[in-house]
C-alpha cells in the first residue's frame, strides 16, 4: 500500500476495530456475569425457603417447592440420596445427584414422633439453615418433557434429629442467554457498519489533511521541470506541521536561490576577471612573436603572476564553498603576523607591528588559510593607505585580536558588510591592475567564519580603516585580557 491516506485509514480501522472487539468483549462478560449472579440470587432466596422449611421440621412429602418451572427443587442428603424433588422434574445435572425421585431408604420425619423429638424439632441449636454463602453451579434440568438452562444453588440445613442434607434450587438462565444472544448480535451487525464509517471519515480526514502536500509536490516538481528557483510552494494557513514544513521548504528554496544567484555571478565575475589577463598576454606573445624587440617581458610576467593570484583565489575560495574544514593545528598568530610582515620589507609602506606579551596568542586551525587572512589584510591596508599600516596582536575576551589599520580614506559605514562580498571593488575608479580583483577580503572573512572567529571593519581613530580579525583560543586556554 503506497498511499498514506490508505495506510492511515486501514490502520485507524484496525486499532477502532481491535477495541470495539474487546470493548465488545467485556460488555457481553459483565452482562453474562451480571444476569447470572441474579438467577444464583433467585435460586438462593428458593432454596433458603425450602430449606428453612426443612428446619422448622416440615415432612419432605408436605415441602412447598414453590413454582418447579422456573424454580425445580432437589433435596439430598449427606450420602447423595434424593429425600425430595420437585414433582414434575424429570431429570437433572449439575448438583451432583441425578435422581428425582425419593429414596425409600431415606429418612423421613413425620409428624407423630414422641415428645421429645418435637421438643428437638423446636431447638434452634439442633435445627439450622447454613447462613454461609451457598455453593452454585450451572446444570440442566427437564421439567415437564422441557430441557432448560439453570444456576443452581446449593444451601445446606441440619434438622432435628442431626441430618444434614443439601437444598437445591435453579433459577432459569434462559433470559440470561436470550440478552446475551441479543447484545452479541447488536454488536455484531454494528461493528462492521461502525468500521466502514471510521474508514470513510479516516479516508476523508486523511485526503483533507494531505492536500497541502500534493500542492507542494506538485509546485515542486514544477520548479524542478522549469528549474525556476524564483518560485514558492503554497503554504497553508493553519499552525500544523505541513505549514512549517512548506515555510522550511520555501527557506530552502531561498537559500539555493540565492546560492544558484551568487554562483552564477562568481562563474560570470571569474570569467571576466580572467579575460583581461588572459587577453593582456595574448595580446603580448602575439607583439612579440611579430616583433620580438616589442615584447613585454616585465608586463607578461606580471600579468602571469596576476593570472596565478587569481586562479589560486578561485580555487581556495571554490573549496571554502564545498565546505573543506580547515586544519587542527596550533597557530601562533603573533609569530605568524610578525612572518608575513617579514615578506613585505621591499614594499611602499611597512607596517608597523605591535605584539603584546602576555596571554596565549595560539589558536587551531590551517596555518596557510589563516596566513592568507592576514596577507589579504595587509595588502588591502597599503594598497589604501597613505603613509603608515599598523597591526596589533593581543589576546581578549577569550580570543585572540589581529587589528589592521591605515590611514587612508576609509570605508563608508553603509559599504562596511559590501566590501566582503566577492568581486566588489569599492575604488572602481582605480585600475584593475592596482586594485586587485576583489577577492582578498571575501577570502579572508570566510576562512575566519569557518576557524570559528569573525571578520569586520570600523573607522580608525585617526581616519581610514580598522579591520579586526577575532579568533578563538582552544578550550582550556588561558587567553588573558588585553
Amino acid at each position: 500500500m503506497r498511499s498514506v491516506r490508505a495506510r492511515a485509514s486501514l490502520g485507524a480501522t484496525l486499532v477502532v476495530a481491535v477495541a470495539l472487539i474487546a470493548a465488545g468483549l467485556a460488555v457481553l462478560a459483565v452482562l453474562r456475569g451480571n444476569l447470572t449472579d441474579r438467577a444464583g440470587l433467585e435460586a438462593e432466596v428458593a432454596a433458603r425457603e425450602v430449606a428453612g422449611q426443612i428446619a422448622l421440621g416440615v415432612p419432605y412429602a408436605d415441602l412447598d417447592l414453590g413454582d418447579e418451572d422456573t424454580h425445580p427443587v432437589q433435596v439430598t442428603d449427606e450420602e447423595g440420596r434424593v429425600v425430595a424433588a420437585s414433582e414434575d422434574l424429570e431429570a437433572v445435572t449439575g448438583t451432583g445427584a441425578a435422581g428425582v425421585v425419593p429414596a425409600p431408604s431415606a429418612p423421613v420425619p413425620s409428624p407423630g414422633d414422641d415428645d421429645d423429638d418435637h421438643d428437638d424439632d423446636d431447638d434452634p441449636a439442633r435445627s439450622q439453615v447454613s447462613s454461609g454463602t451457598p455453593d452454585f453451579a450451572n446444570g440442566t434440568a427437564t421439567v415437564d418433557g422441557e430441557r432448560g438452562d439453570y444456576r443452581f444453588a446449593a444451601v445446606e440445613v441440619t434438622t432435628a434429629r442431626d441430618v444434614t442434607l443439601t437444598v437445591h434450587a435453579g433459577a432459569p438462565l434462559a433470559a440470561e442467554q436470550e440478552a446475551v444472544d441479543t447484545v452479541r448480535t447488536a454488536m455484531l451487525t454494528g461493528l462492521p457498519l461502525m468500521l466502514l464509517v471510521v474508514a470513510g471519515v479516516t479516508w476523508l480526514v486523511t485526503r483533507r489533511a494531505l492536500r497541502p502536500v500534493e500542492g507542494i509536490r506538485r509546485e515542486l516538481s514544477a520548479i524542478t521541470a522549469s528549474e525556476d528557483l524564483g518560485r514558492r510552494v503554497p503554504e497553508p494557513d493553519s499552525r500544523d506541521e505541513i505549514a512549517r514544513l512548506a515555510r522550511t521548504t520555501n527557506e530552502t528554496l531561498a537559500v539555493l536561490e540565492a546560492s544558484v544567484d551568487r554562483q552564477r555571478r562568481f562563474v560570470a565575475d571569474a570569467s571576466h576577471e580572467l579575460r583581461s589577463p588572459i587577453a593582456s598576454l595574448r595580446t603580448q606573445l602575439e607583439v612579440g612573436e611579430a616583433h620580438p624587440e616589442l615584447l613585454d617581458v616585465p608586463g607578461a610576467v606580471a600579468d602571469t603572476v596576476r593570472l596565478q593570484v587569481l586562479a589560486a583565489d578561485l580555487l581556495l575560495l571554490a573549496r571554502l564553498d564545498a565546505g573543506e574544514r580547515p586544519g587542527s593545528a596550533a597557530v601562533d598568530l603573533g609569530a605568524l603576523v610578525r612572518e608575513e610582515v617579514s615578506q613585505r620589507a621591499g614594499d611602499r609602506i611597512v607596517p608597523e607591528v605591535s605584539v603584546a606579551d602576555t596571554g596565549a596568542l595560539e589558536v587551531t586551525g590551517s596555518r596557510g588559510q589563516l596566513a592568507r587572512v592576514v596577507g589579504n589584510l595587509l595588502d588591502n591596508a597599503e594598497r589604501h593607505a597613505e603613509r603608515s599600516v599598523a597591526v596589533s596582536v593581543r589576546a581578549e575576551g577569550g580570543g585572540v585580536l589581529v587589528e589592521v589599520t591605515d590611514d587612508g580614506g576609509g570605508v563608508p559605514e553603509t559599504e562596511r558588510e559590501r566590501v566582503f562580498e566577492r568581486f566588489v571593488r569599492l575604488d572602481d575608479a582605480r585600475s584593475r591592475d592596482d586594485g586587485g580583483a576583489g577577492l582578498g577580503l571575501a577570502i579572508a572573512r570566510d576562512v575566519a567564519t569557518r576557524h570559528g572567529g569573525t571578520l569586520t571593519v570600523a573607522a580608525a581613530p585617526g581616519g581610514g580603516a580598522r579591520f579586526t580579525l577575532r579568533l578563538p583560543v582552544p578550550p582550556g586556554t588561558d587567553s588573558g585580557r588585553g
